[in-house]
């Protein structure tokens, strides 16, 4: 079954009187052979799920979102029937026996199929929807659902409600909702805005719209607002900031065109987070959109010019307009007196600015990984290993195993194996010797004090290398000069220690082989050694360090 969005571009050629009353990208399910029907009068089923999608936007489902969402689950259905022989108004007694094979292949099945619990009860849902429809339309006789009555209290009011019984039990939203501690906040918004984990200015970053990257973060963390919600704010949207700072919440009206569901709702902001707000519509903002020559690009439509604008509307083309019920798409469109976007984010050269998934997911990277070496690491990887031009099922594994990684190495470092006596593996492998500015600092020694080099131990000695080199302080030459001496120097000096054991352990003015059995009181790096008991190696002659 193939799916496809309705557009009436170019409607005039389709020998039409009038404009479809067909909404814009509504979802359109056709069947592999493209017919809707098999014959005059016998219309298939994914003409009765066209129609039933039709009528979404006057059923309380207003979103395209929400219709493509809607029109994937039925269409997954539908194939599934299909595969089974199964049609999709069938007999109850068929369409029961279906859903029960369809909730072991949704909850056990492949792993691409799999659905966690919050995600299927979506879908049967959606389907429970689609049957009662069809019921009421005439269309199919029964459902493959069962219910149960319940009565749900809501605001001390109780009512009786139906409950789909082959929605799986699901936690509670206490246990679910994932807090974001207020010291991890403050970490988080300081590396927005370019600062240090203690909050003092990272000499190693050197990002750009960083008032505007933590001003947007704030304002989000604040209020709580959705991605879409926070992304297409206008900037005469944003509440006036109160003329004396205070400790109480400050309403924040969200508007509908942006909110879920288009329910227009009040949240609240905090003083602090509102003043970075207006600080930076005031200074980065301002120096960003003023006088700017942007337009939208063609493809999203023709640009809408605003004047005259203040808090609740203004004239958009000439035509007085409210900004609440402004969708995302018309909202991006909006083009302000002084030039640039109107959307409270803007990019350099005024256009709007709505990338926020990528600064989050890089900024939490940055936390994590704070040492430049690991962008480049990160970088070179994705270079030598590019999963762009693999087959989609392929892609989707990657990431899914990229999606829990972080668990898997936390589940790892956690782990207090016996042997251990008690301490995690984490603590183990923590040394504070083998930071990145330890060994940064360490090589910054050894170049004043080449001597030094020999003082330090082995591993020591090839993480201070190993850091060097990535920070770009060694070539790969010199890596391949230093290391070569180094090894040398180490090949020598071990010589010569097992040469001074096995002349202690000999009789006093020993001039011949070993006696038997002496080597086998000796220690084991001496085996093997060939004697060299009249060495003139004198310390000068060992292999210097030339940075």
């Amino acid at each position: 079954m193939l799916m496809t969005f309705f557009s009436s571009r170019g409607w005039e050629s389709w020998d039409l009187e009038f404009r479809p009353l067909i909404p814009e990208r509504m979802p359109v399910l056709v069947d592999d052979d493209l017919r809707f029907e098999d014959g005059p009068g016998a219309p298939r089923a994914s003409a009765a799920v066209n129609r039933w999608l039709r009528e979404l936007p006057a059923s309380g489902a207003p979103s395209p979102k929400s219709w493509e969402y809607y029109a994937r689950v039925v269409k997954e259905w539908m194939e599934f029937l299909a595969g089974h022989g199964v049609g999709l108004f069938g007999s109850r007694e068929q369409l029961k026996l279906a859903l029960g094979k369809y909730a072991e292949h949704r909850a056990a099945g492949p792993a691409k199929s799999r659905l966690v619990a919050t995600t299927w009860g979506q879908h049967m849902s959606i389907l429970s929807s689609f049957y009662r429809w069809a019921i009421e339309e005439g269309l199919a006789e029964a459902e493959p659902f069962t219910y149960r009555i319940a009565r749900a209290l809501f605001n001390g009011t109780g009512r009786q409600v139906r409950v789909n019984l082959a929605v799986r039990r699901t936690p509670k939203p206490h246990v679910t909702i994932k807090y974001l501690e207020s010291d991890f906040a403050e970490l988080f918004l300081n590396a927005l805005g370019g600062l240090a984990r203690d909050g003092s200015p990272d000499a190693g970053y050197r990002g750009r719209e960083l008032a505007r990257n933590s001003a947007v973060g704030g304002l989000a963390l604040a209020t709580g607002l959705r991605l879409q919600e926070f992304s297409y704010l206008l900037a005469y949207e944003i509440p006036a900031l109160p003329p004396e700072p205070t400790t109480a919440p400050i309403p924040f009206p969200v508007p509908a065109g942006v909110a879920k569901g288009r329910k227009f709702r009040t949240t609240w902001i905090s003083y602090e987070a509102l003043a970075a707000v207006h600080q930076y519509l005031d200074l980065d903002r301002a120096a960003t959109a003023d006088g700017s020559a942007w337009r939208p690009p063609q493809r999203q439509g023709e640009p809408l010019m605003v004047t005259d604008p203040d808090h609740g509307g203004g004239r958009i083309n000439g035509v007085r307009r409210q900004w609440d019920p402004l969708t995302p798409a018309e909202r991006a469109r909006l083009v302000a007196p002084g030039g640039g976007s109107c959307l409270l984010a803007v990019r350099g050269g005024g256009g709007p600015f709505t990338a926020w998934p990528t600064v989050f997911e890089r900024t939490s990277d940055r936390i994590r990984y704070p040492d430049p070496q690991w962008r480049q690491l990160a970088a070179v990887w994705t270079s030598l290993y590019p999963i762009g031009r693999l087959p989609a099922d392929r892609v989707r594994v990657i990431q899914a195993l990229l999606a829990t990684m972080p668990a898997f190495v936390g589940l790892v470092l956690g782990h207090r194996p016996r042997a251990l006596r008690g301490r995690a593996v984490g603590e183990v492998l923590r040394t504070a010797d083998r930071s990145p500015d330890r060994l940064a600092r360490l090589y910054e020694a050894w170049t004043a004090d080449p001597s030094a080099i020999r003082r330090t131990r082995p591993a020591l000695a090839f993480a201070v290398v190993g850091q060097a080199r990535a920070r770009g302080l060694l070539t790969p030459e010199g890596e391949d000069r230093l290391l070569g001496r180094l090894i040398s120097y180490w090949a020598l000096q071990s010589t010569l220690q097992a040469n001074a054991r096995l002349a202690a352990a000999l009789p006093a003015g020993w001039r011949g082989p070993a006696p038997a059995g002496i080597a086998s009181r000796l220690p084991a790096q001496s085996l093997g050694m060939q004697p060299m008991m009249r060495s003139r190696t004198r310390a000068s002659q060992v292999p210097e360090y030339r940075p």
